[in-house]
């Protein structure tokens, strides 16, 4: 891995980088770059199954990405997700940390409490908020 400097150069030298064409404040098309297309698909059959798996941190990014960007859009930047992390784990000669599916919501949750709890104030409830201990 030493050939690339940073994630950035292998993600671009793969074809897996997003695309970035803004002139003025307008966005216009942002294809990937074109690269090595056997590494690109591979990248794109593990992200299709990463999407699958059951309680994992790539799901819950699929997830996340879909909603906002499609389906294949977000499974292309899920194999960017893969590919950073396949670089810094081969890099720093380190192991594959799971973050858990529930990582975003332990990123952001004053800010989900603080969603929720308006929602169902503006349904008329009164909401009274305690923390409990979960068992796992």
């Amino acid at each position: 891995m030493n050939q690339f400097p940073s994630d950035a150069h292998v993600s671009s030298w793969a074809g897996i980088s997003p695309g970035n064409n803004e002139s003025a404040g307008k966005r216009y098309s942002g294809r990937s770059t074109p690269g090595n297309k056997w590494l690109k698909a591979c990248l794109v059959e593990a992200a299709w199954a990463a999407s699958k798996t059951k309680n994992t941190y790539l799901k819950a990014r699929y997830h996340r990405l879909a909603a906002r960007r499609g389906k294949k859009r977000a499974i292309v930047a899920l194999g960017h997700t893969i590919l950073i992390m396949a670089y810094h784990i081969i890099k720093e000669q380190s192991t594959y940390k799971e973050l858990g599916a529930d990582y975003f919501e332990r990123l952001n949750e004053q800010a989900i409490i603080k969603r929720l709890t308006a929602r169902i104030q503006n349904l008329g409830y009164q909401v009274e908020l305690t923390k409990t201990e979960i068992v796992a």
